[in-house]
């Protein structure tokens, strides 16, 4: 078993780390879909979809309601008809997944350090924890457009490393899908991988986190049982 003894500061992924977000997302897609007059989606191949951000949630939507390749042109002419869906859907469906809120608040008051470090653009992050009652435990907040790069690229963890001046075998990650685990990997700190998010119809183990949850409260049972 992992020590997590030295463990300081602990990075949540968002999407399907602790918020399940594809229904507001799936019914996003469909509505830019549909203003495009495309082929519709489902909410699970939308949750095959998730994970590298919103431009290539749509490229794959578009890819998939064309059966081709997508225009660039076209990506980018539809991109903003997206973010507006979004924007107007972003909490009607979503929902925390269970032992959330109680467990990061119990982590946040044993003395962890939290962050959110999403794929997620930063105008929908805030938005999103603020809904959930989340936004007041989290000391830094990182979308997917916060930095010059985002996941799997390890520039988020290690902004976090400097910002909080730690080494990384003071940091933790926490997420569901496997562009957690490399930028984990590549940023040489720890990684817990969630069972029950999104991860492309694969499960997290393959990519080897040094940590597998079925639920989120188990995090607890490394951190919190000292």
């Amino acid at each position: 078993m992992t020590n997590f003894d030295q463990i300081r500061a602990i990075a949540f992924d968002l999407d399907g780390t602790l918020v399940d977000s594809v229904p507001d997302l799936a019914a996003a897609t469909n509505a830019t879909l549909l203003e495009l007059d495309l082929p519709q989606a489902s909410e699970e191949q939308v949750r095959g979809w998730v994970g590298n951000g919103a431009k290539m949630l749509m490229r794959r939507a578009l890819s998939f309601a064309l059966a081709n390749e997508v225009d660039e042109t076209l990506l980018i002419d539809t991109m903003p008809k997206f973010m507006h869906h979004y924007g107007l859907f972003l909490e009607k469906h979503s929902c925390l997944y269970p032992n959330v809120l109680s467990t990061l608040t119990a982590l946040k008051q044993a003395g962890y350090r939290l962050a959110v470090v999403t794929n997620k653009p930063y105008r929908f992050t805030i938005p999103l924890l603020e809904a959930f009652g989340l936004s007041d435990l989290f000391d830094h907040v990182l979308g997917g457009d916060s930095l010059a790069k985002m996941k799997p690229d390890p520039l988020p963890l290690n902004h976090l490393l400097q910002q909080w001046q730690i080494e990384p075998q003071q940091l933790l990650m926490i997420g569901d899908s496997k562009n957690d685990i490399l930028a984990a990997k590549s940023a040489n700190v720890t990684v817990i991988g969630l069972t029950y998010g999104y991860n492309y119809g694969e499960h997290i183990s393959l990519s080897e986190p040094n940590e597998v949850c079925d639920n989120f409260d188990q995090i607890g049972q490394f951190l919190l049982s000292k």
